[in-house]
């Protein structure tokens, strides 16, 4: 089982390790994204109209918006983790997140349909990692400028909506 002991620092950005130190050291990469799956699946549901559409702060995102994020930053890091474990060594550009939310409508969406598309992109990531042999997930390729590996790319999904939930539950809620 690949844990986040696994994942050495020459393999992600810096910034990255504040999402993986939130992932729980003893758990597998299937482990972390299967509990986070249901832990922001509830969390979203267990949400208000009204709280689903607050702005803590001028300017900031609503959970909403957090939430489709979530699932667009999930999605770019699969299609990373895919690339590199392919052993495409194309750099990859970074991508701007306050645009993607912008052009996101998500708040015109009902929460129940960004949480089906939500689990629907984490069952695919889970069968993405799933595929990968113990060689393919180390592979390491070139994002935003930086290192790669998709098993940093795991780690950093799973820690990302750790962060998001938290940020919500401290300012929003």
């Amino acid at each position: 089982m690949i844990t986040t002991s696994a994942v050495k620092a020459g393999e992600y950005n810096e910034y990255y390790k504040q999402y993986i130190d939130q992932v729980p050291g003893s758990l597998g990469i299937a482990q972390a994204l299967d509990k986070g799956m249901e832990e922001t699946r509830d969390f979203f549901a267990s949400l208000s109209q009204s709280e689903l559409l607050l702005r803590y702060e001028e300017g900031k995102w609503t959970p909403k918006e957090v939430l489709l994020h979530i699932i667009d930053t999930e999605r770019i890091f699969s299609y990373r983790a895919l690339r590199f474990s392919r052993m495409d060594s194309t750099p990859l550009q970074g991508f701007e997140q306050d645009d993607f939310v912008l052009s996101s409508d998500a708040n015109s969406r009902t929460v129940d349909s960004l949480i089906a598309e939500y689990v629907s992109v984490r069952q695919c990531s889970l069968l993405l990692y799933a595929s990968m042999t113990a060689q393919t997930i180390a592979n390491i390729g070139t994002a935003s400028g930086s290192p790669m590996s998709p098993r940093a790319a795991a780690f950093i999904t799973a820690g990302h909506e750790r962060h998001h939930i938290r940020i919500i539950k401290e300012r929003y809620l």
